[in-house]
């Protein structure tokens, strides 16, 4: 029988998101599970583009869970090469959301 749909579209994302890191890059992964948000506020900046550079203690996103926001760190000094996953997607515990090339 085929997979549910649900399984599906989880699949299709997940290999969305499997873009492999270039040589010498870094990921950074969601803490937790919960819905990915990429600014701060509705029609605010993003905190983060490809090309920004990033501190080991710049919040490059946040993980919202039961209506707690947490802030998602860059932990590692360096430029965004890649975004993974769009802004208010929803994000699985070691999910990729960034690549990092560490300066």
């Amino acid at each position: 029988s085929p997979p549910a749909p649900a399984a599906t579209a989880a699949s299709a994302a997940a290999a969305s998101a499997d873009v492999p890191l270039a040589a010498g890059e870094v990921a950074i992964t969601a803490g937790m599970i919960g819905r990915f948000y990429s600014q701060p506020e509705p029609g605010a900046a993003a905190y983060v583009s490809v090309g920004a550079a990033a501190r080991e203690d710049s919040t490059v996103g946040l993980v919202e869970a039961m209506k707690m926001f947490n802030a998602v760190h860059a932990g590692v000094n360096g430029v965004i090469t890649r975004i993974c996953v769009q802004d208010a997607a929803l994000v699985e515990y070691g999910q990729v959301l960034f690549h990092v090339r560490p300066s």
